[in-house]
Parts: structure tokens; sequence; C-alpha cells
């Protein structure tokens, strides 16, 4: 599988575990649409996701440049000032000191996502076909297939973000695209050529989060490699 480099000019080998560390949350992106037979493979490379007893319950509404399109995005971009606006409140997004942070860089491109929602080349709505009640454990058969669609897109030289800012305008959009009622409107993924680049994601140390033969027992064999990107969260 290759990728573009930014500049969309030459293929880039990636391997898959590269592919796995370095697919970043992408919220910026070029006005650039992404073709069909990209856009094919992506899409393709989601419905090879695995599902509880390959019911593949997964289905991709992918908005573009249509009518309805155009006025589902008005809809989402809306919420999703909104949702930025609270958030950016709640977290403290609008008493950042130092502009070089971390957290400087992630409010300006999330200031940049939600102001510039509407030209968002591609919004894939993703859902999922109910046949049983709802129950906590139906994520596991939606949400890999989020992942996939993800790193296909880092694949082909393209960013996305998950999100689900989509719920404050959910009634609206369902009546919009005609979304039945056993589908479950499970996450919206946005996705563009990047105008920055993807990169080594920041995590927390993975001795915080394994442990060994029992809840809370450190796992000593358990080692990041070398030049691993650690984000601030405190141990817990």
């Amino acid at each position: 599988m290759s990728s573009l480099s930014p500049d969309g000019d030459r293929p880039e080998d990636v391997s898959l575990l590269d592919g796995l560390s370095t697919t970043r949350a992408i919220r910026r992106y070029t006005a650039d649409p992404i073709p069909d037979d990209h856009l094919n493979t992506i899409i393709w490379s989601a419905s090879r996701a695995p599902s509880g007893s390959n019911r593949q319950p997964f289905r991709f509404l992918v908005l573009r440049d249509g009518p309805k399109a155009r006025l589902a995005k008005s809809l989402l971009g809306e919420a999703f000032r909104r949702g930025w606006n609270a958030k950016r409140s709640s977290d403290g997004y609008d008493q950042i000191g130092d502009s070089s942070s971390p957290k400087a860089r992630q409010a300006r491109a999330m200031q940049w996502y939600v102001d510039h929602f509407e030209e968002i080349p591609v919004v894939v709505l993703v859902g999922l076909v109910r046949y049983r009640d709802p129950n906590p454990y139906e994520g596991a058969s939606i949400y890999p297939a989020c992942q996939n669609l993800l790193l296909a897109a880092r694949a082909l030289g393209y960013g996305g973000a998950l999100t689900m800012w989509h719920q404050g305008v959910e009634p609206q959009l369902r009546e919009l695209l005609a979304v039945p009622e056993d589908v479950a409107l499970s996450a919206c993924i946005t996705l563009g050529r990047p105008q920055g680049s993807h990169g080594p994601v920041r995590r927390r140390p993975i001795g915080d989060l394994v442990f060994d033969d029992e809840w809370g027992r450190s796992a000593d064999w358990v080692v990041d490699p070398d030049g691993t990107r650690f984000t601030n969260w405190k141990s817990s």
C-alpha cells in the first residue's frame, strides 16, 4: 500500500506499523477534492473491518458537493461551532498562555476546523444498522471500520478526524438525508488533503496503560520505542 507525499507528487511507502503510529487527527484541509477512485479505495478498506458474526452493520453516507450534502454540511458546521465553543470554555482552551504549547496548537486547529467546516471536501456519516436493542457493546462492530477508513485515507495521502458533534443536529440530519429509524449515526468523519502532515502521535507511556496478570500490576516487559513522543497526561 502506498501513500502520497504532502505535495501529492511522489508515492511514499508506509508500513502498517508506521501507519498505526503516525496517523494523526487531521482537521485542516486543502480545497482539493478526493477523486472517486481514492474515495472508493478508502471506503472499500473500511468495509474490510471485522464485526460481530460478520454481520457488517456499518453503512457510509458520503457527503461531498451535492445539494443535500451542502445543506447537511451547513447543519454540521453550526453544530460543530457550538460544540467547540462549549469545549473551548470547559476545557480551558480560551485561557492558554503559551501560544507555542501543544494545547494552543490544538486550539488553532480546532478553530480552523469549525470555521471552515462547510468547505471540507468529504464528510462521512457512519451508520450502524441495528438488528437488536441498543447495547453498550455495539460499537465493537462499527468503530473498527472507522479506524480502517482513517488508515486507508492516510495511506493515500489524506487525513481525517472522527467526531461526535453531529449529534447536536441529528434529528435534522435524519430528516434531510432520509436516514432510517433502525440506523444509528455512530460517527462523523471528515476527510481531505492535509494542510500540514502526518507524523508521530503523542500518547501516554505504555507502562501507564498495561497491567500484567492482574489490574494494577505493572508489566515490566513493556517499553516505548526510542523517539516516542508523550502527552502531558498524568498517570492514573
